[in-house]
């Protein structure tokens, strides 16, 4: 089939552009986590800013990514970046905030009170609380949170060939301008498979930092 033989003459390209999506994707997360979990803690303080901050990540959410790159493209222009890597970068963080903070929020939020009793009965200090009851028992719903912010990234940073910030997109970019549909597919099947991969091996962490039941064997 030709999509096979696609494959097996260009899997080279295909492990740049692989790499390529993944440094987008990974460095995108990875500042979305150092925003949204810090972030996520401060508002379970302050119930009237939660509300706003959930909304407005939620109406981030709702924006097309190809419009929300438009946005991106006469901002970013002023200093010369309104194309490739930053414009996309920036809006794979706006993305990944939602689940990021909403998660956080929720799980900090759910922490037993008679937990957080008792740390301050023991005479823990805020820091002292949230580094060792409240952000290890939250660690599980955290990580779900940054599940689906990965899995969400890396299919919207598909959409981020067509500013030029390369990736897997590229081919189902080149594709449909080109009308060659094996590329598509190649390019296509490629995010999906990424993404599967991204999931499972998240989902394996996610197990790992779960706390073990008492029916635990």
């Amino acid at each position: 089939m030709e999509f096979f033989e696609f494959f097996s003459t260009s899997w080279n390209e295909i492990l740049m552009m692989t790499w390529e999506h993944i440094q987008l994707v990974g460095l995108a997360v990875g500042v979305a986590i150092l925003l949204g979990v810090p972030f996520g803690i401060y508002i379970t303080q302050h119930e009237t800013l939660s509300n706003l901050v959930l909304t407005v990540a939620g109406i981030i959410m709702t924006i097309p990514s190809i419009a929300l790159f438009g946005i991106m493209i006469p901002i970013l222009s002023v200093i010369n970046q309104g194309i490739g890597f930053l414009p996309a970068f920036l809006a794979l963080v706006l993305y990944s905030q939602l689940p990021i903070i909403r998660n956080t929020f929720i799980a900090i939020k759910n922490v037993d009170p008679n937990m957080r009793d008792a740390a301050i009965g023991m005479g823990m200090t805020t820091w002292q609380r949230l580094r060792k009851v409240e952000i290890p028992i939250a660690l599980p719903v955290i990580m779900a949170g940054i599940r689906t912010a990965v899995v969400l990234t890396i299919g919207i940073g598909a959409i981020a060939a067509y500013i030029g910030a390369g990736g897997l997109g590229e081919y189902i970019a080149r594709g449909i301008s080109t009308s060659y549909t094996t590329m598509v597919q190649v390019g296509a099947v490629s995010v999906s498979v990424l993404a599967i991969v991204a999931d499972y091996l998240l989902g394996r962490i996610q197990k790992q930092v779960s706390p073990k039941t008492a029916h635990s064997k």
